[in-house]
């Protein structure tokens, strides 16, 4: 499998959220201070201000409902050209509030949305070994 998208490369940070989601399993940083999720983990955690958040990642359920959302229809960044028009979600996930993060919805496009409807966290395989989290409609699934 070969993409013309760019791939992510992980950094001594983020390399365990990166090796989650080649498993199909999202796992979010928490500080092991406060105990509160991250989003991206920082130097500094957001919530308690500790300089030393000796962050963990911890798998998350992937729920979660949607905040806001745009269509985009011109590509800005390179190798999405062709998926072209594409829905990326604001979704807020179910394990703490303001815990938010922004993926592809895959149901499309056209997808009628609103505010508050529920998503459910999914992978796109990119490359051999190399998956992104991206969001489906939480409808008529069952987990």
């Amino acid at each position: 499998m070969t993409t013309a998208r760019p791939l992510p490369v992980p950094d001594a940070r983020s390399a365990p959220y990166w090796a989650a989601t080649a498993r199909h399993e999202l796992a979010i940083a928490r500080c092991a201070r406060c105990d509160r999720f991250e989003i991206p983990p920082g130097s500094v955690c957001s919530h308690c201000g500790t300089t030393d958040p000796a962050f963990r990642f911890e798998p998350v359920s992937g729920r979660g409902v949607v905040r806001s959302w745009t269509v985009v229809r011109r590509a800005s960044l390179l190798g999405f050209a062709d998926e072209v028009p594409y829905l990326l979600v604001d979704v807020e996930l179910a394990e703490q509030a303001g815990l938010r993060m922004i993926g592809r919805l895959l149901d499309g496009p056209d997808t009628a949305l609103h505010e508050g409807i529920a998503v459910l966290v999914s992978f796109e395989d990119i490359a051999v070994g190399t998956a992104v989290p991206a969001f489906t409609l939480a409808a008529g699934r069952s987990s």
